[in-house]
């Protein structure tokens, strides 16, 4: 299936009107079963399912791992992803996107989290990865060089797993959530471990962002925009380093100041 279409426009340029083809991100619902029950519905862009199907359940606690999954079957013309699993954690299952109040990262805030991310507060991040500003700007360069669908619609969102020296996984989505649990998906099912790994992030860094770079376990956040106050309150709590605004030689950072150097 394709990832963009092309449509014809009209854009106003210099004065005048012109008629031109314009490159536009597919939409795409996908709707996951587990065990023939309908779970939910994820608007996305139609490549990397399959990572995208594993990394969700995973990360909303709906399964502990592949592991726990015996088949996946993607329906593309249907728009169906039916997981077939020898194991389903009820309780998520039940209450997945359902939403409730709680304080933040123990500061007494209150605000809204899924069900699944309650246990996160208490968890803190420990990695032993450190960066240097020079490795940033390399690995934020390489990830600008896999961005060309971003660069052609101005419509998805990416997102990338790291090392100090080279990017691992890459991914896009019209979700920015998606483009996480794609990377997590394909994570898990090779077996790579992502600790002591860093995420990069094409968008601002939101706390639910934030929540899913926790959930994967990597201590360190790239960004060349900036995170929301209550990401970088989140951070400090789960000791995460957020770094923003990485652009040309210059770059701001957040949270976990000393992993960077």
């Amino acid at each position: 299936m394709d990832i963009v279409s092309h449509q014809k426009i009209r854009r106003f340029e210099a004065g005048t009107f012109h008629e031109i083809e314009s490159s536009v991100a597919t939409e795409y619902p996908l709707t996951i079963y587990v065990n023939d029950q309908e779970l939910v519905t994820i608007v996305c862009t139609p490549e990397y399912l399959e990572d995208l199907v594993v990394g969700f359940l995973t990360s909303e606690g709906i399964i502990r791992g592949p592991g726990d999954i015996e088949s996946v079957d993607i329906i593309e013309a249907t728009g169906h992803a039916k997981v077939s699993a020898n194991f389903v954690n009820k309780f998520n299952a039940k209450y997945r996107g359902k939403r409730y109040i709680t304080s933040c990262c123990g500061k007494s805030r209150e605000n809204f989290y899924f069900q699944s991310d309650a246990s996160l507060v208490n968890v803190k991040q420990n990695g032993n990865l450190q960066l240097t500003t020079d490795m940033i700007f390399r690995l934020m360069e390489k990830f600008e060089q896999n961005s060309a669908t971003f660069h052609q619609t101005g419509g998805v969102h990416n997102a990338a797993l790291c090392s100090s020296a080279e990017i691992i996984y890459s991914r896009m989505d019209i979700g920015r959530h998606n483009a996480l649990d794609k990377i997590y998906g394909r994570a898990l099912q090779d077996g790579t471990a992502t600790e002591n790994k860093a995420i990069i992030f094409s968008g601002r860094i939101s706390s639910e962002i934030l929540v899913k770079t926790a959930k994967l376990g990597c201590g360190i956040i790239l960004s060349r925009s900036a995170p929301t106050e209550l990401a970088i309150n989140m951070a400090e709590e789960l000791n995460i380093t957020t770094v923003g605004f990485i652009r040309g030689d210059r770059l701001n950072v957040y949270s976990g100041f000393e992993r960077i150097t």
